[in-house]
């Protein structure tokens, strides 16, 4: 018997190739050669995700010549769903075009089945798409009195022979959801898959959509996204403030909460489960979809938040040793913990590092990915408590360091959260002492056409985190803040900006209003904090043997917003170039993302975890040696000069307010 004619084909841009029998689909041909072209409708040409377009022409480099027989000609299925859904005059579906000659197609950023994907809201740069769970739509075969399987069989089968998916089971909780729906769809069924093991949900028809939900608890804020894993979208973006903040602002007043309250454990729980409820809520509002479309969801956090969300006792986190209830990855059923979406979703909650270097530590370090670099990273996710990552392709250690709420805007006299009205960029003439400001809501500065009329609208409230850290440092520049953190009352002769406050002394930052000041307390309070996170960097840095970083990434909801020039003056972080100290964004929320998306994500980051070094500095002496060193502000040992030589030496250029917008 004659052999089939078999005929070169090409994918771009893969470069996948191999010869595939004159007849095979592109589809088909496709998953003979392993390249990336999508389907959910099992090839019979209703999803549409496996457009493709043949390329016409000479290609001396593949040695071949393509013209427009080489596949065949449009058939009905792609003009019907031309009419119905659209497709360009070049494209076709892969799953009714057969090659008839050599051929080389090229294959759509839309139609990549593990194509990298561009996130929406979340400021990182690129994702993979490879969730554990996927959509497929298979025909089932109608019982006859003669050869009559169980619906749950027949699935099987047709999943088996139009998929190539062997070895899957149906579960006993969706065996009625099936039957259902193998009758409402005539035997036209769309199952999702979980791990290509288990059939989670089944659906009548054809579905295209199945969503997931990435979550980063903190301990002041809950930030969300929901995203659609067949194709990588993110659809909405959300976050809400934890409402734990109110029977405690730091993570171990949480945890003496529960320590002295017989129900504290409860409520502390309840408080942020419900949060995590609602925040699925808005997103799905946002996004106008249901709650049965959701079938993954992943969780990070730091250990208390990462414990308390799953019911586990906390009161070991906040005594020596320390110890996690679970240091490995989890994943139970969201009804475990009363998030109400599909019966079958799933929580999976990364790994956590260390007692008090979470999963939103391994989130960061998955996003930034220290591990594959040569250059040394410094990471840190600063909020109540910062989480440090130290390290490169060679070691990686991680650390917390008890920064406390201060650097958020709590525990300071005019201090708030970022909000409209906050202040969150200051500069300060050095002359003069007198300021400028940038206020949360309010486009100009303001001293800049505009500033009046849109503040009167909004009014300035107080003063937010990168505010703070701004404003400190510019007054420890202009020689108002002395190197050991004191307010210098001779500056009160250089500006009536400084009064006396009691036996210290204040600078009234805004007057207006509202009175925003910054007291001698505040600068003690922010003096802590900053000197508790560069004295963790330092003792990283001790462990790994190197005296100097090459790249840091400010991470967090207000990391993230931190100028690195003002942070380097104050002592906050090490001194590097500043083009080498930049934002990360929320990076545990987009390690997070990553897994949500991707299977291949989370095996990663259980992989890299068991290389992490843990610190814990509560044991460190040299913790606190570099703490005391880190007390002084590096930035005013140039105020003790002449500020008006100063001035000229910085040439205080006002920046522009693009260049000075949150980001």
């Amino acid at each position: 018997m004659a052999q089939p004619v078999e005929l070169r084909i090409i994918f771009t841009p893969s470069g996948r190739r191999g010869r595939v029998p004159r007849g095979t689909t592109v589809l088909e041909a496709a998953r003979m050669v392993g390249a990336d072209l999508a389907s959910l409708c099992g090839g019979r040409g209703i999803c549409g995700r496996c457009q493709m377009t043949p390329v016409f022409g000479e290609f001396a480099k593949h040695g071949i010549s393509v013209g427009p027989e080489a596949l065949t000609e449009w058939s009905e299925t792609e003009s019907s769903y031309r009419k119905r859904r659209g497709l360009a005059a070049d494209r076709r579906l892969g799953c009714m075009a057969k090659v008839l000659e050599d051929v080389l197609v090229d294959v759509p950023p839309e139609s990549q089945t593990h194509r990298q994907v561009v996130r929406k809201e979340v400021d990182v740069g690129k994702l993979r798409l490879d969730p554990v769970t996927t959509l497929h739509y298979v025909v089932v075969e109608a019982p006859t009195l003669e050869h009559a399987p169980g619906d749950a069989q027949r699935l099987l089968a047709a999943l088996a022979e139009q998929w190539a998916l062997s070895g899957v089971a149906v579960g006993a909780e969706v065996l009625g959801m099936l039957q259902d729906a193998v009758r409402a769809g005539e035997g036209r069924v769309t199952a999702a898959v979980r791990d290509r093991q288990k059939v989670v949900s089944v659906w009548p028809g054809f579905r295209e959509q199945v969503l997931g939900v990435a979550v980063d608890v903190g301990s002041t804020t809950i930030a969300g996204h929901l995203a659609d894993l067949t194709t990588g979208e993110v659809l909405a973006s959300q976050g809400l403030m934890n409402p734990q903040v109110r029977l405690g602002e730091d993570l171990m007043s949480r945890v003496s909460y529960v320590a002295l309250n017989e129900d504290g454990a409860e409520r502390l729980t309840s408080l942020v489960r419900s949060a995590v409820s609602e925040l699925c809520s808005d997103l799905l509002e946002q996004a106008g979809a249901d709650r049965e479309s959701v079938l993954e969801m992943v969780v990070v956090g730091n250990p208390i938040m990462h414990h308390l969300f799953l019911g586990l006792d906390v009161r070991p986190l906040g005594e020596a040793p320390f110890t996690l209830a679970t240091d490995g990855p989890v994943e139970i059923p969201a009804s475990r913990v009363g998030i109400d979406l599909n019966g079958a979703t799933r929580i999976y909650l990364l790994p956590c590092i260390a007692g008090h270097v979470g999963a939103d530590a391994a989130g960061m370090i998955l996003s930034e990915r220290p591990y594959g670099a040569d250059e040394i990273m410094l990471l840190c996710d600063i909020g109540t408590n910062a989480e440090i990552v130290l390290g490169n392709t060679d070691r990686l250690l991680a650390a917390s360091s008890p920064t406390g709420p201060a650097l958020e805007g709590a525990q300071i006299s005019s201090g708030q959260r970022a909000a409209p009205g906050a202040i969150e960029r200051v500069r300060i003439d050095p002359q003069t002492l007198e300021p400028r400001i940038k206020v949360i809501g309010v486009g100009p500065w303001s001293d800049e056409p505009g500033f009046s009329e849109q503040e009167a609208e909004i009014g300035v409230t107080g003063i937010c985190g990168s505010g703070i850290i701004e404003v400190l440092s510019e007054l420890a520049a202009a020689g108002v803040i002395l190197a050991d953190g004191r307010i210098d009352g001779a500056s009160s002769e250089r500006s009536p900006r400084v009064v006396r406050d009691g036996r210290t002394y204040s600078y009234i930052l805004w007057d207006k209003g509202a009175v925003v000041r910054i007291t001698q307390n505040d600068v003690r309070a922010v003096q802590l904090a900053k000197a508790a996170l560069l004295a963790g960097a330092r003792l990283l840095m001790d462990h790994l043997g190197s005296d100097q970083v090459d790249r840091i990434r400010l991470a967090g909801a207000f990391g993230s917003h931190l100028s690195a020039s003002h942070s380097m003056e104050l002592g906050l972080i090490p001194r590097i170039e500043t083009h080498r100290a930049t934002s990360a964004g929320n990076a545990a929320g987009t390690g997070a993302l990553m897994c949500l998306l991707s299977g291949e994500s989370r095996r990663e980051i259980e992989l890299v975890i068991n290389r992490v070094e843990k610190i814990e500095t509560a044991i460190e002496s040299r913790f606190q040696e570099h703490f005391v060193a880190s007390m002084s502000f590096p930035g005013a040992s140039k105020g003790r000069s002449d500020p008006r030589r100063r001035s000229s030496r910085r040439n205080r250029r006002r920046p522009s307010s693009r260049t000075e917008e949150r980001p």
